[in-house]
């Protein structure tokens, strides 16, 4: 008995909230980079290379599937998230040695449209954007494991 009008505890054992600020942590930088990406395909004109692309289709649902998981603090919401995070991270580091050049020229996967080894946008003097994308994904992956952890029954 828990109170004088004869309620019982709870059967079932509560879930710490602590582990919500990872899984918020990973949404916001997943939201922010959807954004970002929008900004610059539609607001400054630039069209995404393939291999932008590919990373656009894995960061997209990531701000749905997380923002849904963290406003939930719905466990499953995060490993359904992170072969979409991996997946981002390794488009984004194939990107990223793609542009520093790292690459054989024959081994560049890029049709029709914008080059994916000549960037032309830089950030904060030089950044480049691909740099940029590996950041986030690895970052959404640092937190989804910190929260999956810590949240491990």
């Amino acid at each position: 008995m828990n109170s004088a009008r004869g309620e019982q505890d709870s059967p079932v054992p509560t879930r710490p909230r602590t582990g919500w600020v990872w899984l918020s942590a990973a949404w916001a930088v997943a939201l922010v980079s959807t954004f970002a990406a929008l900004f610059i395909g539609e607001v400054m004109g630039m069209t995404p290379c393939q291999l932008c692309w590919y990373q656009r289709i894995l960061m997209f649902p990531l701000a749905v599937i997380l923002g849904m998981a963290a406003f939930g603090n719905d466990r499953r919401g995060a490993v359904y998230a992170l072969p979409l995070a991996l997946g981002g991270a390794a488009v984004a580091g194939y990107h990223t040695v793609l542009v520093a050049g790292w690459v054989p020229q024959w081994w560049i996967p890029c049709g029709a449209g914008p080059s994916c080894s000549d960037q032309k946008l830089v950030i904060l003097g030089d950044i480049q954007i691909p740099w940029l994308s590996l950041l986030a994904f690895t970052a959404i992956v640092a937190f989804l494991l910190v929260y999956l952890r810590k949240t491990r029954s």
